[in-house]
């Protein structure tokens, strides 16, 4: 289950670190407050959108220990959810997309289309829908990765469709390629 918590810009700091996985450098973004780290982007290299690491940002990897274990027990196959707090942020639609994005089990996927059903909207707000997981800032947390197109297609990731492929796979919803 994963928390959201509420803003507190007076007395958070923001830190980062980075860590190594599959896919390359991850970069870890949130809120240190009272020895609690609110996780508020998680991005992939080269992820459109990601945020760059700012001069006023701590450098903190020991904040960020619990979520990087997390990660790391995720790529080694150990853990199937995440348990990370983080804090709510984007539109109201954004939101509700994704926390649609989070009710999609580890091992599973669907479709841009199933998923804007599934939120009540009309079909032709398929692209709404997709821009806003497109927007996702919490890659892995919340697995916008597990959202194809409806002809099986790999579209749309933020992190890049060979990431999107890679975790899929990882996931077992994609058998593995021969080289």
């Amino acid at each position: 289950m994963r928390k959201m918590a509420t803003e507190s810009p007076y007395e958070a700091k923001t830190s980062y670190t980075t860590i190594d996985s599959p896919l390359g450098e991850l970069l870890l973004v949130g809120e240190v407050s009272d020895g609690r780290t609110t996780l508020t982007s998680l991005s992939l290299p080269g992820q459109r959108n990601a945020p760059a690491v700012r001069a006023e940002w701590r450098r903190d990897p020991a904040a960020f220990a619990r979520i990087a274990e997390q990660v790391a027990a995720y790529f080694a196959g150990r853990l199937t959810a995440f348990d990370i707090e983080f804090t709510a942020s984007g539109s109201d639609f954004q939101r509700r997309v994704w926390q649609a994005l989070e009710t999609i089990p580890f091992g599973t996927s669907t479709t841009y289309g199933r998923l804007t059903e599934r939120l009540g909207l009309e079909r032709g707000r398929a692209q709404a829908v997709g821009a806003a997981i497109g927007a996702n800032p919490l890659l892995l947390v919340r697995p916008c990765h597990r959202v194809i197109g409806a002809d099986g297609s790999m579209r749309g990731y933020a992190g890049g469709v060979e990431a999107k492929v890679h975790l899929l796979t990882h996931e077992g919803v994609l058998q593995p390629t021969l080289a």
